[in-house]
C-alpha cells in the first residue's frame, strides 16, 4: 500500500496540502516590524513581500523626482515625501502598504505615524523585474485612493513618463511625456516635473 501511495497523485496532493501555511501577519506587527528591519517589506493583507534594492539608475531617477518636486513645493502646503514613506492602501477586501518612490500629500498624517494614507500625487520607477506588477497590481491599488489626483509610472531605460490625471468625475485620463524636453504640469499641487530634472545624471546606454 505504500509503495502504492508513492506513485499516487491523490497520496501526493494530500501530502504537498499538510505543508504548513504560514499565518497572516497583523497591520499592527508588520509596522512594529518595518521600525527594527534593515530590509523594507511591502504588505498585501496578511504577507509581507521584502524589497530588492534597485538599480543605480532606479534610485537616481527616484531622488530626483523626490528632489525637484521638494524644492517646486518649498514653501507651499503640499510636501514630497520619498521612498522611506510608506503609502496605507484600504481595498475592500485587505489592507496594503506600499513604498512608492516619491509622492506629494497635502494633508500629511502626524509626524509620528509610520505611513501616509492621502498622497495627491504618486511617482513609481518601473524596474524590468516588477515591470508586471507595477502596470498591474500596483497601479491597480494606487488608482484606488480617493486622495490620488495623478500617478506617474516612469520609465528608467528612456525619458518616458505615463501619467494617469484624475479627471472631475473621478475616472483617469491617460496622458504620455517623452523627451528631455518634456514638462509634466501638476497644478493639483501648484508644481511641475520637468523630466530634464527627473532624468538628470541619467544615462541610457549602460
Amino acid at each position: 500500500m505504500a509503495d502504492a501511495c508513492l506513485h499516487s497523485a491523490a497520496c501526493y496532493i494530500v501530502k504537498m496540502s499538510a505543508r504548513p501555511i504560514p499565518a497572516p501577519v497583523s497591520v499592527e506587527d508588520y509596522l512594529a516590524g518595518e521600525l527594527a528591519s534593515e530590509i523594507k517589506h511591502e504588505y498585501l493583507g496578511g504577507a509581507m513581500h521584502a524589497m530588492s534594492g534597485g538599480s543605480i539608475r532606479h534610485t537616481r531617477i527616484a531622488s530626483n523626482a523626490h528632489g525637484s518636486l521638494f524644492g517646486s513645493l518649498r514653501g507651499k502646503t503640499c510636501e514630497a515625501f520619498q521612498s522611506d514613506a510608506k503609502v496605507r492602501i484600504q481595498l475592500l477586501n485587505q489592507t496594503r502598504f506600499y513604498y512608492p518612490d516619491a509622492q506629494v500629500v497635502c494633508d500629511s498624517n502626524p509626524g509620528n505615524a509610520q505611513f501616509q494614507e492621502r498622497p495627491v500625487v504618486i511617482v513609481k520607477v518601473l524596474s524590468p523585474s516588477t515591470r508586471r506588477i507595477d502596470l498591474g497590481e500596483k497601479r491597480d491599488a494606487y488608482l484606488t485612493l480617493p486622495s490620488l489626483k495623478v500617478l506617474l509610472l516612469v520609465e528608467a531605460d528612456a525619458p518616458h513618463v505615463w501619467a494617469h490625471r484624475r479627471l472631475e468625475d473621478g475616472t483617469f485620463a491617460n496622458e504620455v511625456y517623452s523627451g528631455l524636453e518634456a514638462i509634466i504640469p501638476l497644478p493639483e499641487v501648484d508644481a511641475s516635473l520637468p523630466l530634464a530634472d527627473l532624468y538628470d545624471r541619467v544615462t541610457f546606454e549602460d
